[in-house]
């Protein structure tokens, strides 16, 4: 089975990719990220299936609808949570089959009313969201949130798995990535040890908490399964040439593709010098600046156009890309393979001096 863990730093929200016999499924995916989450799942040779969600958020918005515009996946979350466009509203007790795997849903609600954990079939792992995280729980003063359901919900549903299953929230705000049973058992000041309900209603009631900044937009988008208002969305893939982008979030343009938009683009050699005029070349119109140079010279492009790095192998040039994008440039794309590529696939090169 293929297991991915990874991390939206503006809300840090951890979405989670489960795939088994080419097919996958995705937890609690970020709307801005879901051309990353889409770049992996092509990478690993996956076909997404569904997103699923443990709960309408209030602190980020799902990217479940954006997925099933790119890539047709499907959209499951509880059915209790009431939004309009989720393909497969989720009950307690429902499965969810990637490959020969499957995902067991367990309603946990409490911190909303619509709450849901994902256990896998052999319970070595479970999925949370905000129901339970790592020494504490999600806050249950709105979204029909409850405390004595949450503690219900934690103690009968999560913390009755077995010791050694491991616990995955849909947040952490330390950097901390995982838990377990036993050790919320024994260490949650919230839920664990020998807290009962009243203990755990009393500390909820008095948490005082002010509401998640993203709320008044967060929450309605959701219950939208993350379409945006009048249902349009920015294109995952920018317009100037065809790109595919890298799990590595650097844009690659193919080499047949750079040949036919070349006159279009700028071309920035960050090989050294004796390597531009060596036995593979450059290519028609490139500027050779060493990657040492280059953010030396940013001044020296034009940040209007387009501009595709090159190098032998693609590994300096990618390197390139993400320096040139951090340094405000909106179109940037690395030669997929680099000059070693494009000399495979006999295409044109000059080999005029410098």
């Amino acid at each position: 089975m293929i297991f991915r863990q990874l991390f939206d730093p503006t809300s840090s929200t951890y979405t989670y990719l489960l795939g088994d016999g080419g097919e996958a499924v995705l937890i609690d995916p970020v709307y801005e990220q879901v051309p990353r989450d889409l770049a992996l799942v092509r990478e690993l040779g996956l076909r997404l299936l569904a997103s699923l969600d443990t709960h309408v958020h209030a602190d980020h918005v799902t990217g479940a609808w954006r997925l099933h515009q790119s890539c047709g996946s499907g959209i499951a979350l509880a059915a209790a949570a009431g939004a309009e466009l989720a393909d497969r509203p989720l009950r307690h007790g429902d499965r969810i089959q990637f490959g020969s795997r499957y995902l067991e849903v367990r309603a946990t609600p409490g911190h909303t009313s619509g709450c849901l954990t994902f256990v896998l079939d052999d319970q070595s792992m479970a999925f949370t969201g905000d129901s339970l995280l790592i020494r504490g729980c999600g806050r249950t003063d709105f979204q029909g949130g409850s405390p004595q359901e949450l503690f219900a919900s934690v103690r009968g549903q999560i913390l009755t798995l077995p010791d050694n299953c491991l616990l995955y929230p849909a947040h952490d705000y330390r950097g901390i990535t995982v838990t377990s049973v036993a050790e919320e058992r024994r260490f949650n000041p919230r839920l664990g040890g020998d807290v009962d309900e009243g203990d755990f209603a009393g500390h909820m009631n008095n948490l005082n908490l002010p509401h998640p900044k993203m709320i008044a937009v967060a929450v309605p988008a959701n219950l939208r399964c993350g379409q945006p208002e009048g249902g349009t969305e920015p294109p995952d893939t920018p317009a100037w040439a065809p790109l595919t982008l890298r799990f590595s979030g650097v844009w690659e343009i193919e080499p047949m593709a750079l040949l036919e938009h070349a006159d279009q683009v700028q071309i920035v050699d960050v090989r050294e010098a004796p390597e531009f005029i060596d036995r593979l070349g450059h290519l028609r119109g490139a500027r050779l600046v060493p990657l040492s140079q280059l953010m030396f010279k940013l001044d020296e492009f034009d940040r209007e156009r387009p501009i595709v790095a090159v190098c032998r192998s693609g590994v300096r040039s990618a390197q390139a890309s993400v320096l040139l994008t951090k340094a405000g440039f909106k179109q940037v794309a690395n030669l997929a393979g680099g000059m070693l590529r494009w000399k495979t696939e006999a295409l044109p090169v000059a080999q005029d001096v410098v």
